[in-house]
């Protein structure tokens, strides 16, 4: 890679009191690209990216974000910076409806209640939301709920977007519609760090695979060049075929 990379982590480590669970881990993901992370359960991934937003501070190491460093900067600045993220669990307002969920997020951008309307608007015909507009948040089907928490993270109008297991539960017909979608926002400039358990979608949507496991960065290189890694092959794919 040349340049300033997009985003750059240095040497991240996150302790627990005894526990490590996050162990000098470098990258660097370019501006555009779709990077994936997978390892096993409990190998640091959703760690790494709480690292990454701000909802858990370094113990050690740096993180920059367009050649500015944001170690110590908190979620929200970081938010305003150009960075967006789903969780694993979605947790929508129950209380709010569809496009009340999304307009919370647009008014980062957006301080005028028309502004953040229109804004959740757009999204939620990005995301295929649009006629589930005003039904409470806790009507949703799992599939939509997924697809809520992109838009939520769209309407920070980011730069950068972490999805944590966004496919999870899905069917094939769900997940394919998702891998459409993220590779429609990414065709459009977006830039996508992704945990994704799902070998055939990391496949499917990234150039790039850098696998976790017990906190430490174990490979890095194409999906073709990692999935086929003996290293890998033993500390995630075995486990799961046992």
């Amino acid at each position: 890679m040349t340049g300033t990379p997009f985003l750059s982590v240095e040497n991240a480590v996150r302790r627990f009191k005894g526990l490590i669970a996050v162990d000098t881990v470098s990258f660097e993901i370019e501006r555009g690209e779709i990077l994936s992370m997978i390892g096993p359960n409990g190998a640091g991934k959703t760690t790494m990216f709480n690292l990454i937003t701000g909802q858990l501070s370094l113990s050690d190491g740096a993180i920059a974000f367009r050649g500015e460093q944001i170690s110590n900067l908190p979620p929200h600045v970081r938010a305003q910076r150009g960075m967006g993220r789903t969780f694993q669990i979605a947790k929508p307002l129950i209380g709010l409806t569809t496009r009340e969920n999304v307009m919370v997020g647009a008014f980062l951008r957006h301080h005028r209640f028309a502004g953040a309307y229109d804004c959740a608007s757009e999204v939620l015909a990005e995301v295929g939301l649009e006629a589930r507009a005003e039904i409470p948040a806790g009507e949703l089907t799992l599939s939509e709920r997924r697809r809520l928490e992109i838009a939520r993270a769209l309407a920070l109008s980011p730069e950068l977007i972490l999805l944590d297991e966004v496919m999870a539960g899905l069917n094939a017909t769900e997940v394919t519609e998702v891998i459409d979608l993220i590779q429609r926002l990414n065709g459009q400039g977006m830039t996508f760090l992704v945990i994704e358990h799902n070998l055939k979608v990391v496949r499917a949507v990234s150039r790039r695979v850098i696998v976790l496991d017990h906190g430490v960065k174990i490979a890095e290189g194409t999906a073709s060049e990692v999935l086929s890694d003996p290293t890998v092959v033993k500390a995630y794919l075995g486990k799961r075929a046992q």
